[in-house]
């Protein structure tokens, strides 16, 4: 199954539950994009309170703990045979790291609107602003249902395998550190902006372009592979992609927020 759905199936879609995932760094908050107009029986779901723990060394949006996740997952009605499909406004950069979690700990049917909410409204289907009532899920957090890198591991598959930087490359060059306090990158780690995945309509590449092109960063049948970026959120788009692709990798959810806050690890500039 792929792991997207465009705006037709979804609306012929039956008993599905529906994650509105918008979210931007530093704000707006997203709930308030939420009001403003979603999907028909969508939930908000928070990527700070409920895809991630709190900040810390572990990096700015670590992974939550199981029962945190499990609890907010029903909150929002999350049930394990029932499927999920998440959507956001930027072209699924956010929806990924909903994929992304649901599919690690356990869920086994998560899919991305493909082209967000834009083109939801593109298609002619229907944005409403009613919130819907929303009944407990059952969802059962199992941790280890996507591969998963640990720092030490990221910093071996630079020069193992091949480990993606899916932040912007004057991001990875060095040049500019918007966000987190040291700039550049994993020693040996490939740029591969995470952008480069979609169109200008916001939708994913085709699957043998995205193969080409990853081809072309070094991943290919038989190469371990992995992908970070700044948190572990559009990481995981990469990860979404290769999914798309047909290849398997892992992610390194702290990311260069949690390389960096220990001192002794090396760091690449250029």
């Amino acid at each position: 199954m792929s792991p997207l759905i465009t705006p037709e199936e979804l609306a012929a879609l039956d008993g599905v539950t529906l994650l509105d995932v918008r979210w931007r760094l530093g704000g707006p908050p997203g709930i308030e994009m939420y009001a403003e107009g979603h999907l028909p029986g969508a939930v908000f779901c928070a990527l700070d309170a409920d895809l991630a723990a709190p900040a810390g060394t572990a990096g700015r949006h670590p992974l939550p703990e199981p029962d945190d996740f499990e609890s907010a997952m029903r909150r929002l009605g999350v049930s394990g045979e029932r499927p999920v499909v998440v959507y956001d406004d930027t072209g699924s950069m956010a929806a990924a790291r909903a994929w992304w979690t649901l599919r690690y700990f356990g869920h086994p049917d998560v899919r991305v609107l493909d082209g967000g909410l834009s083109a939801w409204a593109d298609a002619g289907l229907p944005v409403v602003k009613e919130t819907p009532e929303v009944a407990p899920g059952d969802f059962v957090a199992r941790p280890g249902g996507m591969p998963l890198l640990s720092a030490a591991e990221a910093g071996a598959l630079a020069t193992s395998g091949v480990l993606l930087d899916a932040r912007a490359g004057e991001r990875y060059r060095g040049e500019v550190e918007p966000i987190d306090p040291v700039a550049g990158h994993v020693p040996g780690a490939v740029s591969a902006p995470t952008t480069e995945n979609i169109g200008p309509d916001g939708r994913f590449r085709p699957a043998a372009d995205l193969r080409e092109r990853f081809a072309a960063l070094g991943v290919g049948e038989g190469v371990p592979a992995g992908a970070y970026c700044g948190s572990g959120v559009t990481a995981a788009h990469e990860l979404l992609a290769m999914e798309v692709a047909g290849l398997p990798a892992a992610l390194y959810v702290g990311s260069w927020s949690e390389w960096v806050a220990d001192p002794t690890r090396p760091i690449a500039i250029g």
